[in-house]
């Protein structure tokens, strides 16, 4: 199965929830994540995917859904972090938002960048505390387009803008770690962004995933509980 989400995508809410694991199995909470995903399906979710830090502590929730009001996004939340009970004990959810797709290129032509599980994608994340949010928006983009087409291995990415915040992310995917290893050891990353970023007041960050779900993927129907489910029984 594919995730596929059009680069300026007027239509579609992005929604992120980010965990940090508080158990040492992280399969578990992929597992109990993954049963939440398809929970979401009844509240209007139209695709949703899990990314696993490859190293770092962390697991992202991303959901698409049709573009709504911000009374029925605030309605949404609630009623998302109600469903997430059995994954809260078993994670922190660190930050949740709501983002626009507004930019992005791809190797194939596509107007849309998609994802499937197993891939490799990397996310640059810059939060700034100017209030023109547009102005970074167009900085993030310049960046993104001025290397994408010098960088080898990459087949498509997406420029998105918080709606709560002044943040934009960018998601590349890639061929395969290898190559975005390369591009990693190879670059002096800060060199070259920096002249686009120095008139703003910046914080970045960097990460690596892998895709380890992807809504549609068949999830094991097993009895499964979580180690604190199981210990509430016997009490």
């Amino acid at each position: 199965m594919t995730f596929s989400v059009d680069f300026n995508s007027r239509d579609l809410d992005l929604s992120f929830y980010i965990f940090k694991p508080t158990v040492v199995i992280v399969d578990h909470l992929v597992h109990e994540l993954q049963h939440f995903s398809l929970l979401t399906h009844d509240l209007g979710c139209l695709q949703g995917s899990i990314f696993r830090s490859i190293h770092g502590n962390m697991i992202i929730w991303c959901g698409a859904w049709q573009k709504r009001s911000s009374d029925e996004k605030d309605k949404l939340t609630a009623n998302l972090q109600s469903m997430l009970t059995n994954v809260t004990r078993m994670a922190v959810l660190v930050e949740h938002n709501f983002l626009d797709a507004y930019a992005g290129e791809s190797r194939d032509g596509s107007l849309a960048v998609k994802f499937s599980t197993g891939d490799i994608i990397s996310m640059n994340s810059v939060i700034t505390t100017s209030k023109d949010l547009n102005d970074l928006c167009y900085a993030v983009l310049a960046i993104f387009r001025s290397r994408f087409s010098k960088t080898e291995g990459i087949t498509a990415g997406i420029c998105m803008k918080c709606q709560s915040f002044s943040r934009v992310l960018c998601i590349q995917v890639w061929q395969s770690l290898q190559f975005c290893y390369s591009w990693i050891l190879n670059s002096d990353h800060r060199k070259w962004m920096m002249p686009y970023l120095e008139r703003f007041s910046t914080e970045m960050k960097y990460d690596i995933f892998r895709v380890v779900y992807v809504s549609g993927d068949h999830v094991l129907d097993l009895p499964y509980d979580s180690p604190h489910r199981m210990l509430e029984n016997e009490d």
